[in-house]
């Protein structure tokens, strides 16, 4: 007996997902903005392309 179930459809063959910013609603094509789900306007990180790195501090004395 054949299988009965249908077929997935899908309107973009090949396409990657279309995911939308949680705050605006706008569609979302970049990268970065796709991975945390906010328009690079809505997200309250700043993206200046600055990575931040700390650096190492002598330890306190007596601890």
């Amino acid at each position: 007996m054949a299988d009965r179930r249908q077929e997935t459809l899908l309107i973009d063959p090949g396409g990657r997902a279309r995911i939308w910013c949680r705050d605006c609603g706008r569609e979302l094509t970049d990268p970065i903005s796709r991975q945390r789900r906010l328009g690079a306007e809505c997200d309250p990180e700043p993206r200046t392309g600055y990575d931040r790195h700390d650096v190492d501090q002598d330890p306190i004395p007596g601890l």
